[in-house]
């Protein structure tokens, strides 16, 4: 076979670019001696050709190859020396993929020849070949980025809806079964129908960038499931998006035609090659010291900031430049924003986290970024990890502040009246001082890490026994309950009192300030049967059981959404002041207890109150409207009055019971238990 004959070619773009003969490579390395780029043959299975790249310009090698057409299979090598000790671990044995790759032809799928034989302290070379159990890149054409936006996407008004793209279609019996798990599944009309009907206008999806498992899953008989353990940044897994991007944009275009924003959950802040002892597929093969930051005392050794093994140190440009490509890619595919995970740790230096850190000033000056929804998840667990409310201005933020206290709210804590009203109220302590709209507030009861929704009032304890590790992993911080009874039940009392919490949260979330965020499957009472970290349960465990649906709870969310959308007063992105402005004649809003009085001093942090009502007033069409919340939290039986009303406290909604809201008008509410109720004042819905 004729070997395709090479030229120096150019260090621009990275990655492997077609061109009018063949394809230019570039690949990014400070240490390596060479780099060779590898064609295989059609199956992917055999290499037909190694090819070493000619020129290097800076820290990029780089070649022109003849005669590579689009479609090619191919991997990297990269030779260099093997010193840990001075975090250098190169291996031409070990195929590479490359970091800048479009497309691979497999998933990933741990095999022992993916580790180097060296890693444990052993000196003799490991020349086991691992391209046999590596996936190979496919030569692809860019893909074209779209002009940027002249009207910056935000969070305003938005509700969102986290899924993760298998489990929200697997199991769904309406959506043809070689769709199923996919993106093309995602794209159905019946996953469109179900997001459109429920009324929620974003989905925030989980991660779909090509991921390897964790080294201790296979002997389990596990997999990774969530996708949080990425190897290729701008790859789709196959598994995902058997058809690429293509499929990808033909679901994100049909989310746009109902109405629906999409943004993807996008995991910058480590790699799947993992700690020391982890596997050779990419980075840690081209420039182990380059990518990853290293212990100073140690080099053979990570900083493990994230909790996976290792972290990218996101402060190099070269690192800045990786998550700028990857994030464009993944926009011109057609989302509309991304949520960081661990965001912190991609802005931290090695002297801790910079709000001004390079990658976040990088994405808000770039003319395409600039004008999409980001989203932080704002810690990690390094030092000065946690950093709520420290992000960008524009930015967005999970605000776990928002999760517990209200959890711990209607589980029946006292002491917590006060923080409970600042919570609902849009966390202004933590978003208004830098004049941040409260939409940056993403509030949410439950996320895919956790309990669901229908197991946090069902479980006290976790029950991660399936996960292989003796239900140590997962977070023991539930403030959660289970209504006297662990687990699953046969008793209608306890499972309708469970039903009632339910709906109390679903409405409290959707009747507070901020940006509420539900969790897949929470309307329609899915449960992982107690797994709060159900990351390597690819199965129905964790996929939405459609067949199981409880269309009472759907009802009751889609009506929580309509009432949020139809009432200004539960969405404004400002902060309440307590005082009358925009022409209105009372104060924007007004807090009392239960026993219908204005709370204030010590009665803000009285442990014997379970009871938060809230009176809103804001302009509603051309005229104003009041607006009665009312949370209660515990089991106990508590009288409530309310406040007195111009016309009468109508109910809008009430989780007591699945039914709309009941006729005539109310002074008091008699609270059997946890509730979330909304009254207006002589106005209809």
């Amino acid at each position: 076979m004729t070997t395709p004959s090479v030229a120096e070619g150019f260090a621009e773009p990275l990655g492997v670019t077609p061109t009018d003969s063949g394809v230019n490579v570039a690949v990014w390395s400070s240490n390596a001696t060479a780099i060779d780029f590898c064609l295989f043959d059609e199956s992917g299975n055999r290499e037909i050709h190694r090819l070493r790249l000619p020129a290097r310009t800076g820290d990029v090698f780089h070649g022109h190859i003849e005669g590579v057409a689009l479609g090619a299979r191919y991997g990297l090598r990269a030779d260099g020396p093997w010193r840990p000790e001075d975090g250098q671990r190169f291996n031409p044995a070990k195929l590479l993929v490359d970091p800048c790759a479009l497309a691979l032809d497999r998933p990933f799928h741990f095999h022992a020849a993916l580790l180097d034989g060296r890693r444990d302290g052993g000196s003799e070379a490991d020349n086991f070949d691992s391209a046999p159990f590596v996936p190979k890149a496919i030569v692809t054409a860019p893909i074209p980025l779209p002009p940027p936006r002249r009207d910056p996407l935000g969070l305003d008004g938005h509700v969102v809806y986290e899924l993760h793209v298998r489990g929200f279609t697997k199991l769904n019996a309406a959506i043809p079964e070689s769709l199923r798990g996919t993106f093309a599944g995602l794209a159905h009309p019946a996953s469109i129908g179900h997001l459109k009907s429920l009324g929620v206008t974003m989905v925030e999806i989980m991660p779909a960038a090509a991921w390897l498992d964790e080294r201790h899953l296979p002997p389990l008989g596990l997999s990774n499931y969530w996708g949080y353990n990425p190897i290729a940044y701008s790859a789709p897994d196959p598994r995902l998006a058997p058809g690429g991007f293509a499929e990808i944009r033909s679901a994100i275009d049909a989310l746009h035609e109902a109405g629906i924003q999409a943004i993807l959950d996008v995991v910058y802040n480590h790699s799947g090659e993992s700690d020391h002892l982890g596997p050779t597929v990419s980075m840690r093969g081209l420039d182990n010291a380059g990518y990853y930051r290293l212990v100073p005392e140690d080099r053979r050794y990570y900083v493990n900031d994230a909790g996976c093994g290792n972290i990218l140190a996101g402060d190099r440009p070269h690192i800045v430049r990786l998550v700028l490509d990857s994030l464009r890619v993944w926009a011109a595919a057609g989302f509309d924003g991304f949520r960081f995970d661990l965001a912190t740790t991609l802005a931290r230096r090695d002297i801790g986290f910079d709000p001004a850190a390079p990658i976040l000033v990088a994405i808000d000056q770039d003319p395409l970024l600039r004008s999409l929804v980001m989203i932080a998840e704002p810690w990690d667990i390094g030092m000065g990890g946690y950093q709520l409310g420290a992000f960008p201005a524009r930015w967005g933020e999970w605000n776990d502040h928002y999760r517990d206290t209200v959890r711990r709210f209607f589980k029946g804590e006292g002491g917590l009246v006060g923080d409970l009203a600042t919570r609902v109220a849009g966390s202004a302590d933590i978003f208004a001082g830098r004049r941040r709209r409260l939409s940056a507030s993403v509030n949410f009861v439950t996320a895919h890490d956790g309990f669901t929704l229908a197991d946090l009032v069902a479980y006290e304890r976790k029950s991660n026994f399936a996960n292989g590790e003796s239900n140590r992993d997962g977070t023991d911080a539930n403030h959660s309950w289970n209504n006297g009874t662990e687990g699953p039940t046969d008793d209608p009392a306890v499972s309708e009192r469970r039903a009632a919490d339910a709906r109390a949260l679903i409405a409290a979330l959707l009747f507070s300030r901020g940006t509420p965020m539900l969790s897949m499957g929470d309307e329609v009472g899915r449960s992982q049967a107690g797994n709060n970290n159900a990351y390597a349960q690819d199965s129905a465990l964790a996929w939405l059981d459609w067949t199981k649906a409880d269309v009472s709870m759907l009802d009751f969310t889609q009506r929580a959404i309509s009432l949020r959308k139809n009432h200004p007063a539960l969405r404004d992105g400002q902060p309440l002041t307590g005082q009358p402005h925009d022409g209105l004649t009372e104060p924007d809003v007004e807090w009392f207890g239960a026993d219908g009085r204005p709370l204030e001093g010590g009665a803000w942090w009285d442990g014997d109150r379970h009871a938060l009502v809230a009176v809103l007033a804001a302009r509603q069409g051309r005229g104003v409207e009041r607006l009665c919340l009312v949370f209660k939290g515990g089991e106990n039986l508590t009288e409530i009055t309310l406040p007195p009303a111009s016309h009468g406290w109508r109910m809008l909604l009430d989780s007591a019971g699945p039914a709309p809201g009941r006729e005539g008008t109310f002074a008091s509410i008699a609270a059997t238990g946890r509730r979330t109720a909304l009254l207006t004042d002589g106005h209809a819905e």
